[in-house]
Order: structure tokens, then sequence, then C-alpha cells
């Protein structure tokens, strides 16, 4: 068989990766349709771009949503009263594989204005610029968090919030930079995702079929990878497919059909190229040694029992490596939990935003 029909070949099943048929494809479909949900016009959130060059050149983009309180301002050198006024607390938000930085839309709009918060997109994501061959790896995500951190963070306290591979660039920059949590970094908030023991195969789940895994799988990605355009014109072609999978694989309960088109745009957006750049690095991950270094600061993790891509034990596992971590098992949640019970996730996070400003008092 020649490459071209080899390509799309595998690319055509791409979108019913659940194994639907088109009559159950478009019944799935229908049904989300129909679900009641709130208008909340997801994507909108924003505020003025920065770009942060990364130590390889890649251009990053970040947006930093400052405190309304002048008083609070980020000014180091700004004096209150014959004092020098302390940096605020900053939150730095790391989104997941072949998201953006939108998806935090529900911490973004509960905390805005409240406390300063930064959101950027990873390398090859969203606005950011494409990273050059062989440096879309876990390792270099922790490098350019630090580069994050350095330019728009580099006084006062910091806490770390990473949902799925942004949980697994927190860890890597633990493992790169253990010395800076305690000091620097006083809180870290992991969410559906892991430091280790994964099967790649599961994350890719919403964007190939569920039946090619393990080597089968990893050749398959490198095929399509070839031939990356002809996939992504599938995918979008095959919407309603997508839809069904990601509404299946991406959330455990029934959601509106605004957060299912919500996931499913930033997935499309994604290139299956950008997909296949990263998807080794899943695989190779093995970092639960490094996990430990988050036992000095306040360690929230968060995990949805019914997530097909990073399963609950995963979250269970980095609780059971971190001494005094905090564990929320959100029942019958998917690996979108941050979407899906955003009012528990935010409910966990203002907790952890407490015990990091009282170690930060304590000081």
């Amino acid at each position: 068989m020649s490459p071209g029909r080899r390509i799309a070949g595998i690319a055509a099943t791409l979108g019913v990766a659940v194994g639907a048929t088109a009559f159950e494809v478009s019944r799935q479909s229908r049904r989300i349709g129909r679900r009641v949900g709130d208008e909340t016009p997801f994507g909108t959130l924003r505020s003025r771009p920065i770009t942060v060059v990364a130590d390889d050149g890649v251009p990053l983009h970040v947006e930093v949503d400052e405190v309304e309180d002048k008083t609070q301002a980020p000014n180091a050198g700004r004096r209150a009263r014959g004092r020098v006024a302390p940096a605020p607390l900053t939150v730095v938000f790391a989104h997941g594989y072949a998201l953006n930085l939108d998806c935090w839309h529900f911490q973004r709009a509960a905390y805005r204005g409240l406390v300063r918060t930064v959101f950027y997109d990873q390398r090859s994501h969203g606005r950011s610029g494409r990273s050059p061959s062989g440096h879309a790896t876990i390792e270099q995500l922790g490098h350019d968090l630090l580069a994050v951190l350095d330019a728009v963070a580099s006084e006062g306290p910091v806490v770390l919030v990473g949902h799925s591979m942004g949980g697994m660039t927190i860890v890597a920059l633990a493992e790169q930079h253990p010395e800076i949590f305690g000091e620097r970094v006083v809180g870290v908030g992991l969410i559906s995702t892991t430091a280790g023991g994964l099967d790649p195969s599961r994350i890719l789940l919403p964007m190939i079929p569920a039946k090619l895994t393990g080597r089968v799988t990893h050749e398959a990605v490198r095929t399509l990878a070839r031939g990356h355009r002809t996939v992504d014109g599938i995918r979008r072609a095959g919407r309603a497919a997508a839809m069904v999978a990601i509404d299946k694989l991406a959330f455990g309960e029934d959601m509106p059909e605004a957060y299912v088109n919500f996931v499913d745009d930033m997935l499309s957006e994604t290139p299956f190229e950008v997909v296949a750049e990263f998807f080794p690095s899943f695989g190779a991950l093995d970092k639960f040694d490094a996990v430990r270094a988050l036992s000095q600061v306040p360690t929230t993790i968060v995990g949805g029992t019914a997530d097909k891509l990073t399963s609950i034990g995963h979250s269970r596992k980095l609780h059971a490596n971190i001494a005094g971590s905090t564990l929320l098992e959100c029942e019958g949640a998917g690996h979108m939990v941050i979407l899906e019970r955003y009012n528990q996730v935010n409910a966990e996070l203002d907790q952890l935003l407490s015990l990091a400003t009282d170690q930060i008092a304590t000081r």
C-alpha cells in the first residue's frame, strides 16, 4: 500500500474512536445538542498579550491578569507608609496536551481582579510559536515554565497549577530546580495528571481510534504525522463524530453542548503534527522521584474518578508520594474536571491559596 493510501486509511477513522456507527454518531450528537447549560462565552477572557522567549528561542504567548486593588500592584520599588510594598502572590496556570490557556476559563473568571494570575500557551499550542524539532518534550516544558516565571513573576511568591500535561510540566520543573519549592514556589495544584506510568494511547483517544494501542499506536502516529495536513482536514470534516468521542472521553457526565464544542475547538486547533511531536514524551515520563520536592509546599491533587485518560490511580499515586498533600476525588468526573466540576476545583484551589498565604506569613 502506498504511504498516501496508508495515511488516508488510518486517518479516515479519526473522530470515531468510540467505535460508533454513522447512525450512532448522529443520534449521540443530537442528544448532546439537547442538553441544557449556561451560555458562558468561552474563550473571551483576555488581557494584553506578553511574549516570553524560551531558552531555545520559541516565543510563548503569556497573559497576566493583575489585581484590581492598586495597593497590591506588583511594584517592589513602590513605598507605602515608609515601607516597601511586598510583591503579590502570583498564580501561574499551565494547560494540558492539545489545549490552550482558554481551558482555564472558570478558574480565570473566579480569580480575576482578586489574585494576580498568569496564563500561557505551551509551546506549539494556542498562540505560542512552534517548537523546533526534538524540543517538544516534557523536560523542555519545564524550562519554558521557568522562563515564564522569570519574565512575569520574578518577585514575590508563586503558586503553580497544572492540568494534565501542565501538571507534568510542573513536575519537570521540580526535577530541574527542586530548590525553588519552599522558597519561590509556595504552593502547587496538580489536576488530572501524573508523573509517570502513563499508557500514551489513552491520552490520544480523542484524536485517534481507541483500538490502536501500544506499538501499533506509535506506528500509527508516525504514519499520520507524515500526512498531518490530510489528518487535520479529516478531523475538521468529521466534527460530529469527534464531538461524540470527546463527550465520552473528556467528561464523566453529560455536559452542555457548549462545553463539548469548546474542548473540540481547542483540540481541532492543535495541528496533528504537534500532537505527534509531543506523543513520545508521555510514554517515557518517569518522574515520581522528583515529586518529593513538592512535599516542601502545600500541594493539592485533584482527579476525576471517571477520568479515562489519566485515571484516578495516577492522582492517588501522586498523593502517596507527596508528603502532606491533599487529594480531592471528584466522583464521576472525567479528565476535563476543570470544566465539569469547576466549583469543586475552585474551592480546592481556594484552600490551596489559603495554605500558601499562611506559609508566607510564617516566614
